[in-house]
Parts: structure tokens; sequence; C-alpha cells
């Protein structure tokens, strides 16, 4: 930019205009200020004058343009025009200016026309602007667009007198910019930004001035950062300024980024642009550390822009906003054209030459950094044309002497930066003058100059206090050691979420700030941290947390106090709440009185009262008359009394109608319908109240019409659109009736608009996705700081919540759930939300929708996952057997069972189980896939809350395909494999004669191969040995009980490798083996004997196999015999037993044996009760083998009532008493046979024969005789049932004979 300043002296002038004498002063050195402009352009143009003769004038003008314009002057005569005409190789461009000079003499004639003249007052019209739209605040982000629109009214509204739309940011005038467009008209205020950098950031103010005031409007403008070239890489500095510009340097200075988020800087580069290109090329190799960098290298008057970018350990970030162009310039050229000068004449003939210049003075620090200082000072006196220049000399104070800072390049004007200080460091700067002729003396040195240095400190506390709904004012402690402070960064984050966001992206220089933009009703905590060139300080301590809220104010006052009901000593008063709460619940009121003859105003209450309802007891005199106001306190303070309530006089009320109803509201505001709201009356009066009439009329009318014909029993009412209009204003009031009559009214309702709410929302009934409760759900459409929800049944508030009702409420969203709804809970529901214009809605749940609700309710509690497929199987290698469903979709949470035969199965090493969560499969491999796995396999899922079964049938030709399908297999398993194994594994088998054997087959073995037996682990050796010929391998459990519970384990080993099978003898599989037994034992039990023992009688039932395990049980007469002393309940592996000990009547009867297995219950009987027929009751065997020549004894118990007759027979022929064949009859109960001297002929079938008159019974006993020295014949028993003999009558009474040889007694 190049420009010069013009001016002409015209000395005393009289009459003779022209005879001056003009004097121009043209520098021939040039200065770029702004941007390059090529033609002459006159900046500050002449201006004309009107002066005294014999005064003296100066005209000023300033031009610009390159390269630098010639100005010439041009004048006629003093009274005359005077012409500047600038001109260069673009082109020329003029300016001109008159001089009008008037005489000094005194002329009385004019002063006396002008004495008794009164000069009118100057009034300007007022012209009243009023906002109608504003701009509010506004956030955006680098390289955005921004618009700030205002829209007014003016009035009046004239042409010639249109306001002046300025605007401001942080109190800076704005001008049109590349960056900066403004509009203005029409009644409409337009500021565009038009590509938003941080530098844009601040407080915006809009002033449309005219000249009888101004109107104004303010708002701030926050910017944030773009999105950076590399992630993490720091914001863009801002503030770009140039300082100290120079012919060959310009010192270039900026503001640092914010980095809240981002890493620490660790330096800046500073790049340069020359005018007219577009090539950026950066000035420094390395980043430098702090803010300020002195650019060199500069060719002397041309202009540049300069821009910054930050650099930390992630990347550079981006570029700041260029600079405004600056010209490399001698500074003192720029001071010249600019100044104000007086100078007119140079008196270069006057000075001698061949003399060195006097020495600089008063050398100073104008300016100083950490690493550099830019001194100043006053040239010689200097009037030769020789040149002039200067060297600096610096002096580190305790270091030595003077060094010259300038050895290379000499300084010609009296202005220099003196770079690469220490810091920490005091330093002396002098200035010697020099030209061809010599140098002068040093000057006189400065102070004492110490380079500082550090970042601010920290600011100090930290106070959050609240603004607004949506915004927080910020005030903390500047920091003790501002260091060249430039300004703050705020930053602010959630409570507890460590999450920290910028506030601002621009240095902010006081000491308070208005954080905008947050949530209403959210808490944040704050902090601050101080910047400087260097950087950016510790931050602050963090502030108190503070939750987002306006500012608390005093409540307005309540209204429209009424008397409800007064008995001559005491009167019961009600008033309305205050419209504005002051952001804060209104919790206390307080009441004065006024005796209305006395008017004097007395306090009615000290401590606060809570409720809108108050007895107003003492100090009250009968018939007088008084008047009431009501104060409503916050927690802020008390405010405004309420305005005198109409004086009531205190006497009994009697009246038979009851008192008037009060607390009369609305809700549920339609366009046609309302809700009106009330409290019952106090005074019911001479009966109980039996209804209401609820009364309208249009606001500001006195014209009453009730709504309701028939009084309702409730206190609300639904007033509907039939006689309401849309859009017109009612207030209402309310009437109760008792038997006596309709009573008084109560006091008006405020006025209600029939009219919609904007927004307005209605209650959602439905059931909840995810628990399947019944709710009923209210958006608001308006919420306040104070605002709460009300829900209420039959509009009376829900205060019960021990029925299964929850309210959850989440800001402008509020839910009733019914946890588990019945019968009791139809009927309309409302719900109001306070502190809002009336937001309100109601629902009626009717027993059909509540029936539909709970069927939904119930499929969403008791979901079914959906399946892709059932339960399928696959067999795999080895002959394992995979089970396997896919489900729509599981979760990694999910669980499963799996079921064969309704026997859960454990995930272990023969039942693996797992799943996919992504592809939905489940899945159990079974390792042992045997004949005894045939049957059913169902699986069951579960997942949060769904749930599904899937069973899949293996019986039968099914059955038998898979098993076949496995064995192949695994046969074709181990033909690869060629290693010994197990061809059946391990199995339990229970024989028909009560045997308990484990059993498995191995098969591919060797010589070596060898088998082995394990319990618990244990090396146990088996009764049986291994048969490896076969492959078949046993291991009895002989006599099977509780001591063969245990894990058994069989393994086939060779060099090839070893094989295991292994099974669990216990929980079920133990009760199965006993089961089974109880089965055999049950079909094989012999009925009931009797044998007698020392101590008294034993019953013994014999089966094929007894162990105490098995579920046998003794009955007398149906009654369960407990084991005791006298009840002595055993047996032995062949035989269970009942031991009945010194047996008494009491022991008579009919006993019973139980063997219980889980298909069925075998029993035998024996009666004991005494009239019985002849029984054997036991003793003798079936079966007898005897060597020849022995003696045989066969003996046996009988019984029966009458005592029974025994007779003896052999092979059907009666025996008779010999010599060899003794028949005897002990104790009445021991019969026996005594054959003597055995022989071959004495084997055969023995029968002997119990009878009585009852009847009787007859047992069969085998003897086989054997020769001395033959081998003892294995004649295996076969037990024959007894027989049993019918009773004979009469019986016969046996002879002498029979008695002494046959029968004994």
């Amino acid at each position: 930019l190049c420009g010069r300043r013009g001016e002409v002296s015209i000395p005393n002038t009289e009459e003779n205009p022209g005879s001056g004498k003009v004097e121009k002063k043209m520098p021939e050195k040039y200065i770029r200020e702004e941007s390059m402009i090529r033609g002459p352009k006159f900046v500050v143009r002449l201006r004309s004058h009107t002066v005294y003769e014999n005064s003296a004038i100066k005209l000023f003008c300033t031009v610009e343009g390159y390269p630098t314009p010639q100005v010439k002057w041009c004048a006629t005569d003093d009274t005359a025009m005077y012409t500047a005409v600038a001109s260069n190789t673009h082109g020329q461009a003029s300016s001109q200016a008159s001089i009008i000079v008037k005489s000094k003499t005194f002329s009385p004639e004019l002063f006396c026309c002008f004495s008794d003249a009164v000069l009118p007052e100057i009034k300007y019209t007022k012209i009243n602007i009023t906002f109608t739209e504003t701009f509010d605040v506004t956030f955006g982000k680098e390289g955005d667009k921004a618009t700030l629109t205002c829209r007014m009214t003016i009035n009046p509204n004239l042409a010639n007198l249109q306001p002046e739309a300025m605007w401001y940011r942080d109190e800076h005038l704005l001008k049109e910019s590349r960056w900066v467009k403004m509009e203005s008209g029409g009644g409409v205020a337009k500021l565009t930004l038009t590509q938003l950098a941080k530098d844009d950031e601040g407080l915006y103010t809009l002033r449309m001035v005219t000249k009888g005031g101004d109107a104004v409007h303010r708002a701030c403008v926050f910017v944030d950062d773009g999105p950076p070239p590399v992630p993490q890489a720091p914001g863009a500095p801002m503030d770009i300024k140039i300082h100290d510009a120079n012919r060959d340097y310009v010192i270039v200075s900026w503001k640092p980024p914010n980095t809240t988020t981002e890493g620490p800087i660790i330096g800046y580069f500073v790049d340069r642009c020359e005018v007219g290109t577009e090539t950026w090329m950066q000035c420094n190799d390395s980043p430098v550390k702090i803010c300020k960098y002195a650019v060199q290298g500069l060719f002397e008057g041309h202009s540049y822009y300069f821009r910054v970018r930050a650099v930390n350990s992630r990347g550079i970030g981006r570029p700041s906003r260029m600079s405004e162009p600056i010209a490399a310039l001698d500074p003192t050229e720029f001071e010249r054209i600019h100044g104000e000068h007086d100078v007119v004449t140079y008196y270069d003939d006057l000075e001698d030459e061949g003399k060195a210049p006097g020495p600089p003075s008063k050398v100073c620090a104008s300016e100083t950094d950490r690493t550099y200082v830019v001194l100043s000072w006053v040239p010689p006196v200097y009037h030769s044309k020789a040149p002039m220049w200067y060297y600096i000399e610096k002096l580190q104070v305790g270091a030595g002497s003077w060094q010259r800072v300038n050895t290379k390049v000499p300084i010609r004007s009296p202005r220099y930066a003196v770079f690469d200080l220490l810091e920490g460091k005091d330093y002396q700067f002098r200035v010697v003058s020099a030209n061809m002729y010599g140098i002068s003396e040093p000057s006189e040195p400065t102070d004492t100059f110490y380079v500082h240095s550090g970042v601010p400190s920290a600011p100090g506390q930290v106070i959050a206090t609240r603004e607004t709904d949506t915004s927080v004012l910020i005030q903390w402690v500047p920091p003790k050691d501002p260091n060249n402070l430039i300004g703050y960064y705020i930053d602010f984050c959630v409570k507890g979420s460590k999450n920290w966001t910028s506030a601002n992206h621009k240095p902010h220089k006081q000491t308070r700030f208005v954080v905008h933009g947050l949530t209403t009703g959210e808490t944040y905590v704050f902090r601050v941290q101080a910047i400087n060139e260097l950087g950016l300080s510790d931050e602050s301590q963090e502030s108190a947390p503070l939750s987002v809220r306006a500012a608390l104010k005093l409540p307005s006052s309540p209204y429209d106090l009424s008397l409800l009901y007064c008995d001559g000593e005491s009167m019961v008063l009600s008033w309305k709440q205050p419209l504005r709460s002051g952001g804060a619940d209104v919790t206390d009121y307080y009441i004065d009185k006024c005796n209305v003859a006395k008017k004097t105003w007395k306090e009615v209450n000290v401590p606060p009262i809570k409720e809108r309802l108050h007895k107003v007891a003492g100090g009250l005199t009968a018939g007088s008359v008084y008047q009431f106001r009501v104060y409503g306190a916050n927690m802020i303070g008390l405010g405004d009394a309420s305005t005198p309530s109409t004086p009531f006089k205190c006497e009994a009320w009697t009246t038979p109608e009851p008192g008037p109803a009060y607390d009369v509201t609305f809700t549920e505001v339609r366009d046609d319908s309302v809700v009106v709201e009330w409290k019952a009356p106090v005074y019911s009066g001479a009966s109980a109240i039996t209804g209401y009439f609820v009364e309208k009329s249009k606001k500001g009318s006195d014209n009453w019409s009730k709504v309701n014909e028939s009084s309702v029993n409730h206190c609300y009412l639904k007033v509907s659109i039939c006689g309401l209009e849309t859009g017109e204003s009612y207030v209402f009031r309310v009437r109760a009736e008792n038997a006596n009559g309709i009573g008084l009214a109560s006091t008006l309702s405020d006025p209600v608009c029939i009219k919609t709410l904007p927004g307005k929302t209605e209650i959602k009934c439905g059931v909840d996705e995810e628990s399947g409760d019944i709710y009923l759900s209210f958006e608001s459409c308006q919420m306040a700081e104070k605002s709460k929800f009300v829900w209420k049944k039959s509009y009376q508030e829900i205060t019960d919540f021990s029925k299964g009702i929850a309210v959850k409420t989440s800001g402008s969203h509020s839910t009733l759930l019914f946890k588990n709804p019945d019968k009791e809970d139809l009927g309309t529901y409302s719900v109001s939300v306070t502190h809002t214009d009336g937001a309100s809605a109601s629902y009626k749940i009717s027993a059909e929708e509540l029936e539909k609700m709970l069927a939904l309710s119930h499929d969403i509690r008791n979901p079914i996952i959906p399946l892709k497929t059932e339960l399928a199987y696959k067999i795999l290698e080895r002959g394992r057997m995979r089970f396997w469903l896919q489900a729509e979709g599981i979760s990694s949470a999910v669980t499963y069972k799996f079921f064969a035969n309704n026997k859960e199965l454990v995930n272990c090493e023969q039942t693996k189980m797992s799943h996919d969560a992504a592809t939905g499969i489940i899945e159990m491999v079974m390792d042992h896939f045997t004949v005894e796995s045939e049957g059913t396999f169902t699986v069951q899922i579960q997942d949060g809350r769904g749930k599904a079964q899937s069973s899949l049938v293996l019986m039968g030709n099914a059955f038998k395909a898979a098993l076949a399908e496995a064995e192949y297999q695994r046969r074709e398993y181990i033909r690869v494999k060629e290693g010994p194994h197990f061809m059946e594994f391990l199995s339990i088998q229970v024989g028909d004669n009560a045997s308990v054997t484990l059993v498995c087959k191995v098969a591919n073995l060797k010589k070596d191969s060898v088998f082995q037996w394990y319990k618990d682990d244990v090396e146990v050796i088996s009764e049986v040995p291994a048969d490896l010929n076969s492959g078949v391998c046993k291991f009895p459990l002989t006599n099977f009980s509780k001591r063969d519970v245990g894990l058994y384990k069989a393994t086939i080993t060779d060099d090839r490798g070893q094989d295991v099978s292994q099974i669990d003898v216990s929980g079920k599989a133990f009760d199965d083996i006993i089961n089974k037994l109880s089965r055999l034992a049950g079909s094989s039990a012999s009925e009931l004997s009797i044998q007698c023992t020392a101590e008294g009688i034993m019953l013994q039932c014999h089966m094929k196999y007894y162990t105490e395990e098995m579920k046998i049980h003794w009955k007398q007469k149906d009654s369960k015999i407990a084991a005791s002393e006298r009840m002595r309940i055993g047996g032995n592996p062949a035989m269970a037993t009942l031991e009945i000990v010194e047996p008494t009547d009491k022991d008579k009867g009919m006993y019973t044996i139980e063997i219980v297995d889980p298909e069925k219950t075998h029993s035998r009987t024996l009666d004991l009760s005494g009239q019985h027929r002849g029984k054997v009751v036991g003793g003798l065997p079936d079966v007898v083998t005897i060597m020849e020549k022995k003696t045989l004894s066969l003996t046996c118990t009988v019984c029966g009532d009458p005592k029974p007759l025994v007779s003896w027979s052999k092979n059907d022929h009666e025996v008779e008493p010999s010599d060899q064949y003794v028949i005897a009859m002990d104790s009445g109960k021991f019969a026996s046979l005594t054959i003597k001297g055995v022989s071959l002929e004495d084997s055969g079938k023995y029968t002997m024969t119990v009878q009585n008159k009852y009847g009787g019974e007859s047992v069969d006993i085998i003897v086989s005789v054997y020769k001395h020295g033959d081998r003892v014949p294995d004649i295996k028993p076969t037990p024959s049932p007894k027989r049993i003999m019918p009773p004979t009558v009469p019986i016969v009474i046996p002879t002498a004979k029979n008695v002494a040889g046959r029968l004994v007694k």
C-alpha cells in the first residue's frame, strides 16, 4: 500500500489573494498500509474553510497509490478554489477546497438586527424502535456461515430519518470486510459472518442509532474448532497481529487455542504469503514455543499476509485466519507521513559536511518479552547529506563488556528489536550513531532490563451462580502471577463425568463469564485456565457443583382471599397461591388482619402457615369487621402482600344451606371441553351435602348459567362444548347443595380460554414391551424448573402405592405403572403438570380394554423364543451323537437344559453342551450312544424372559437306525485307529436271580492287552476274571447294598493306547438297581410263615433277594409297624423277617408285608388272630439229602385254634408209627417225624397235614437218601405251594390207636 500526505501553508493574507507563498512537502519514501492500490486515491480529501483576514491556515489531504503518487497544488487567489492533483503511472485524482476570507470590521447595525432575536430550540424527532425478532446466543464451527438478524418496527417510519445500524464485537465497531457483511433497511438489520473463525467469537451488539436515542440488542456468538487435519491435533490459533513492522522484519503475535480435549501444544509454525500470490511459505524450521515470532528476511516495500499453525504430539492443526496485509517499511516513513508535523522546509544547505553525528538520546525499551526487547531512541540533530545509521550495544549485567548487536546490518531507523536474550538475565543497552565520517559517542545506557519467563499461575477460587435455565455465571480470582496475561479459557463438564468441554474458544479478558448452551436441570462443575504468550497455566480448582436453573426471585403476592366459615370467634380463610413462585416452591404463608374500625394491621401468625387454608382464632371480636392480607414466602424471602380482602364481619354462620366451595381450578383445557375441580365447603349447613352445581360466565360478563342441570356428587365436572365457545375465556364458580337448598357460590376461578394448549399431548395406554407392565404414559408439552406430575384417579390424587401402582418420571415424561392390575383399577385417570399453563390429560380404562392388555401382558412376560429348527440329531465320528437346534436369536446369557427320558443330563465329558450366540445354535454331543439311550430327548431354553422347548423321539425303528449308524461309525473309527477299545461300555445288569453285575465288552485286543477294574480310582479285583477271548468282562456286586455305591471304571490298555469306560453307581443309578431288586423280590416272595425263636415268634417271607435298602413295610391290622426292641425288623439275603418278642394277646391280628417297587406293591398276609385253621408256621425244608443209615428228623411248628391234629404220609400213603418211624408233638406246637437208620427205600415225598375244625393245610418235603461214598445228589428245590384244606364239620375224633400211633396233639 502506498500513500503520502500533502500539506500547504498559507501565511497572513489581506485583500490580495494569491500573493502567498506555497511550499510543498513531498517525501520520497512510501509506505504500505492496506491492500495495494494502483491508481491514486484520496483517503482524506481537502476541506473548505472560512477564516478572518490576517489568519494562518493549513490545508491537508492524504493520498494513496502505487507507485508513489506525485502531488501538485493549484490556486488562483485567497478567496478562490485550491486544488491538489495526485498522479502516477496508473492515473490521477484531484481534491478541491475553497477558502473564504472575512473582514474583522465591526458592524453595529448587523449586531442590532440580531440582538433582539430569539433563536428557536432545536428539537429532534423522537423515533421509537421496537425489536420484534432478535438473534439469540449462536453456536457455530470454524468455516461455517452465520447470520445475525434483527427485525424491528420504526415509529414514525420517515424515509429521510432512517436509523443507522452499528454492529460491535466486544465493544469494537465492525466494518465491512471479506469476513463481515452488513445489511440494513426495511425494518431489518443483518450481520453475516461469511466464514466463521474463532476470531469472530464474542459479544455482538446491534445499536440502531437515531438523533433521539438508540435501541440496543446483545447476544454472544461462540465458535468451536473445526475438524482438524489430523485426529486430536490442536485447534487454530487466533487474533494474529503484526508488531514493529520494519524494512526487513516484522513481529507476529497470536493467542493460543484451548486444548481441553487435545494434547498439550509443543510449538507453532508461522507462515507468510506475499500479497498478490497464493503461495504460503513456512517461516520457522522448528516450532516456536511462545506466541510471538520475529519474521526476518522480508523484502523492503513488499506486503505480506501471515498465519499460524499449532503443533502437538498428534500433528499440525488448522491454520489461523490470515492477518491483515502489512508492508515491510521503515517506521519513520510512516510517522513522517501520518504524524502532525509542521515542518515545511528542509535546511540541507545550512549544515557543514565532514563531521560525525552526535549521540542518540532517550534510549528506552518500548516493548519487552522474555526473549527479545524493542529499543527506541531520539535521533541526534543531524542535517548532513551523508547517510546516517546506528549500532546497538548490549551488556549482560555481571558478565563482562559491551557487545555490539548488529555488526552486519546497519540500522537506519531509530527503533530496533534485539532477539536471543537469555531468560532470567539482566541487560543494559546503548546506541551509537555513525556516518561515513565516523562514530559518535555512545548514548546513555538504559535502565537494567530483566527478562521475565513463565506461564501465569493458576486462577484462584471459581464460583458458579445461576443465570438462566440454560446458562451459568462463572467468576474467579485472577492468578497471583499474571506474567503478561492474555486472557482465560473456561471449561465445564457434567458432574462425575470428567468429559470436559470448552466454554470459549477465544481468550476471555475479564474474570467473569457466562457459560451458555447448558442443559436445564443438569449439574455441572467448572474450571478456568489463564493464558499468556508462553501457553496455558494449570487448571484452577473445580467449582462447587451447580444445577442449571433460572435465578431465584421472590414470589408474587397471593390473591382472592375468601371467607369459608365463621363461628363468631374464629374465621376460616382460603386464598390462591401466587401466580409466580420465583423459581422456588412457595412453602410458607403469613397473614395480617385489620380491624376496619381501628385501621391497624397486625400479624395473625408468627410460625409460617404451610397450607392455603387457615383458621384465624383468637384476637377477634364478635360483630367487628375485619380485612386480611397474605404474604407468600419461598427460600429467597418474603414476597409482596396480597390486596386486602373484602371486609368480613365476625358473626356466626347459622344458615341451613352449605357454605361456599373453594379452590376452584381447571384442567384438560381443549377446544371443546374443560374439567373443573374444587374442594368441598368447610361449612356444610344444617344437613349433609348431597351434590354440586357448576356455573359459568364469559370473562367480564355478569350473566351466569348452570353447566349441569342435575347435581353431581363428586368434586369435579367435565364441561363439554355444548355450553362453550372455542377461543372464548370463561370463569367458573361452584355451589353446594344439601337437603335445605343451594348454598353460597365459591370464589371465581381464574379465567380460562377454551383453546387447546399448543403442542398438547394425551395420555397413552399400553403394555411395556420389556416388563409386560400395563402403563399410562404422558409427555408434557411444557415443563418448568419446579414442574411436577400429579396423577389422580377419579380426580383424587393417588397417594397409596402399596397395591402395585408406581410412578416413574424422567424429564418431561411420566408413567403410571400397574404391576398386577385387576377390576379395582378400572376408572378414569388424570395427570396434571404443575408450574405450566395447564398441561394435563385424562384416560378411562374400561373392562374390555383391561382384559386385552392383561392378555398381551401375559404374552410379554412369558415370551417364546422362535426356533429356526427343532431338535435334531447328527451322528459324528466315533459314533458320538450330536443333538442340536437353531433359534432365531439368542444372547450370550442364554441358559439351557437337556433331558433324556425326563432325566436331566449334566454338562460333562459324556454329554458336552455348548452354544453359539452368533448363529443361535445350541447343541449337546453324547459320547456314548447305546441301547439304553432309546427314548425321548428334550432341550429347554431360557434367554431373559424368553423360553422355548423342543423334543426329539428316538424309539422303535428310528432309534434302531440311529444306533446302527452310531455303532458303524464307532467301528470305523476303531478300525482306522487300530487300538483296544470298548465295544460295549459299562452297564449294569440285574439278573432274574437278583444278582447285580457290571458288564462291558472290549475288542481289538492283543496278548499283552491288560484289563483292570477300579472303584473310586482304587483298583479292585473282580470275582469273575476278565474273559479277553470273548471280550466280555463282568464285575459281580454280590449281595448288593449301600456299600457298593461308587464310581466304577474299567480300562483296557496295551502299547497302542488305552480306552476307558466308567459308570457312576450312585444317586439315580443306585435307586434304579434297588427298584429292579424290589420288583424281583416282590414277585418271588413266599407266603408268610411263622418260626419259633428263643424269645418269641418270627414271621418270615422268603424271596430271591432282600436288602434293607428296599422299600419293605410290615403292618399289623393296616398300621405300619415301627422297628423296636419288641418288633425286630430285619432279614438276610434270602428272606425278610419280623420277630415278635414275648408275644401277647395284643399281638394277635392280621400281619402284612409290603414290598414296593415303582410299578407295583407286592403284599403277603398272615392271620394271627386266635381262631384259626391249622397251619404250618415254618421249619420244614423243601428238600432233604441224607446218607443211609443216618437218622432223619423232620420238625416244624404248627398252630391253630383249637389245636390242630397232625398226620404224616409218604408218597400219598399214611405213615404208621413204628420203631423206625417216630411221630411226636411237643408243647402242642412242635410236630416231628423221626426216621431211624434211613435206607434207600426211605427216599420219596413226605407230606405233613395239619387240620382242625376250621380247616388246615399240607406241606410236601422231598427226601433223598444216598449211599456212603457216593456224590451228594444235586437236587434243586422246587417250591410247591401249600395246599389249603377246607373245614370239616363235625370233626372226627381220632381213636386211641390213632392217638397213640398216628395223631399227636
